[in-house]
């Protein structure tokens, strides 16, 4: 057997897709990337390492040698961030990074996670342990965050760009083919007002849209995407930061979230009084973001060093990343 056919052949059958060779090698970064910054949503600090990593082994999580794949297998829902969990450790607000890596081709990395706060598990967990097993696990459950930065993946790319990307090897020294998921028929998920459907296509397309009428300063927009150049990402979507509404934002302070949140990390519109921290660096800033988050949502569909954003033509509205999540899943139903 090939080995493109040995590739192929460790994939699974599914209802909706087709792996197929993109023509490229697996790669993986030249060199260690290393950033520290706030996290959004407990406000301490978060130190993120990247790793080179073998061909194969695809993007996972490491903290103190406990390990996270980044797959939908351990995502769970979440109406403001991805939160990966395994074993009553979870590393939360991964989709920017994630969105950084899919988008600039890194199939294959190690990311260490060291949060100031590393050794707090989530009030869930805990809750959970001391009600079912009368333990108290303090000390060994972790809940890491990734920090978010100016709330854009521009800081992941440009610190990826500066250590290159190069072709990963294997265990025995050789490269890899690299697959991606090509959709061979519809998809639809939907939640209320929200949904998200996929068709068939020779190139990557995604068109999002969002609409906010409470808020005259954002509305009703949409933004396409058609990914027909390797810097596509890097230079249309990675720069575009995340938004919020004032009046909702200051709800959830109140009640102690996104302790890590400001005018520094996220594009700020109120309800009466517009956009608040201007300038947007694109006139569609908000719906270029949505996709920014939803490749990163998306990459969780990989595996061994795949591609995980399906060649496809993806229309999305009024999306998540719990609905992200439900389309991943879709994705994953197997024959």
């Amino acid at each position: 057997m090939t080995l493109r056919g040995a590739a192929v052949a460790a994939f699974k059958s599914s209802a909706l897709i087709s792996w197929r060779s993109t023509g490229k090698l697996q790669q993986t970064i030249g060199g260690c990337i290393e950033k520290t910054g706030t996290t959004l949503h407990s406000g301490n600090q978060s130190t993120v390492r990247i790793w080179p990593e073998l061909a194969g082994k695809g993007r996972y999580f490491d903290f103190n040698s406990r390990l996270i794949p980044a797959s939908i297998d351990f995502a769970e829902e979440s109406p403001l961030c991805t939160t990966l969990r395994k074993d009553g450790h979870s590393v939360g607000t991964v989709e920017h990074l994630l969105s950084a890596l899919e988008g600039t081709g890194v199939d294959n990395c190690r990311i260490e996670v060291i949060n100031s706060d590393n050794n707090d598990p989530s009030a869930e967990v805990r809750l959970i342990c001391k009600l079912t097993l009368g333990v108290n696990i303090d000390r060994f459950a972790m809940q890491l965050q990734i920090p978010i930065f100016d709330g854009s993946a521009r800081e992941w790319v440009e610190a990826i760009e500066q250590v290159g990307v190069t072709a990963a090897m294997d265990f025995n020294g050789k490269s890899c083919d690299k697959l991606a998921p090509y959709l061979t028929q519809p998809v639809h998920v939907s939640k209320g007002d929200s949904v998200i459907s996929a068709f068939p296509s020779k190139q990557i397309s995604i068109s999002y849209g969002i609409n906010f009428p409470q808020v005259p300063a954002l509305s009703l927009q949409w933004f396409t995407s058609v990914f027909s150049t390797d810097s596509f990402y890097s230079k249309q979507i990675a720069p575009s930061r995340t938004f919020c509404i004032y009046e909702e934002v200051e709800k959830m302070r109140s009640a102690g979230l996104i302790k890590g949140g400001s005018l520094e990390n996220a594009v700020v519109f109120s309800i009466s009084k517009g956009l608040m921290n201007p300038p947007l660096r694109s006139p569609e800033e908000p719906c270029r973001h949505k996709i920014l988050d939803l490749i990163g949502d998306i990459s969780l569909f990989a595996r061994n060093g795949s591609q995980g954003l399906p060649v496809a033509n993806i229309i999305a509205y009024k999306g998540g990343h719990a609905l992200h999540a439900e389309f991943v899943r879709q994705l994953s139903v197997t024959v």
